[in-house]
């Protein structure tokens, strides 16, 4: 399991990139074992998506049980997390970016928690909230999550803001297609707003 001490590193880097600090990338080692461990930081936020779907899944109805709902989310979760990781492999080969990938994936990773304690923050927030305010906190998110992805991504890999744009298309839109299809094999539909 990942220590006190390596959690409050990889925040601590993580957030050193929504300041755009130049030592950022330094808070995450460039090996593929420190790359691999990253992939622990699934189980340490793991309870947080639990407590975020919980706060969605109140907001919305369903034709699906309980049990599929946690069974489909479970394998979302998975494959929504090492998606990314597998598609950028390519193109970092291609690219010649493989030196630097274990240090961009690995700071990828750490981003996730304390992206998702903002995720949930908001998502509470939103779901109390008229839903003009909701959809401007959505939005506000939305735009938080995008920049530090392309700020990671610049700072990390060192590419250009177009091309930061083309990976964060590459990452982005398999997840929403993940999105989708979920709420669709779920038959998710939002609550209307009273």
């Amino acid at each position: 399991m990942l220590s006190a001490a390596e959690i409050a590193r990889g925040v601590q880097g993580a957030l050193e990139f929504l300041q755009r600090d130049p030592a950022a990338p330094r808070y995450f080692e460039n090996t593929m074992e420190a790359c691999l461990r990253s992939f622990r930081v699934m189980a340490v936020v793991a309870p947080l998506y639990a407590l975020y779907l919980l706060i969605y899944y109140a907001n919305v109805t369903t034709v699906s049980d309980e049990l599929e709902i946690l069974f489909v989310e479970a394998v979302r979760y998975v494959v929504d997390w090492l998606l990314y990781p597998v598609l950028f492999y390519e193109a970092a080969r291609r690219q010649g970016w493989l030196d630097r990938y274990a240090r961009y994936i690995g700071a990828l990773n750490w981003i996730n928690l304390p992206a998702m304690v903002i995720a949930l923050v908001s998502l509470t927030v939103a779901s109390i909230s008229p839903t003009a305010i909701a959809i401007l906190i959505d939005l506000g998110l939305r735009a938080l999550l995008f920049y530090w992805f392309l700020v990671t991504t610049r700072m990390v890999i060192g590419t250009s803001w177009p091309m930061s744009v083309v990976l964060l298309i590459v990452n982005w839109v398999p997840s929403l297609l993940l999105s989708l299809l979920v709420a669709r094999i779920l038959g998710v539909v939002p609550v209307a707003a009273g």
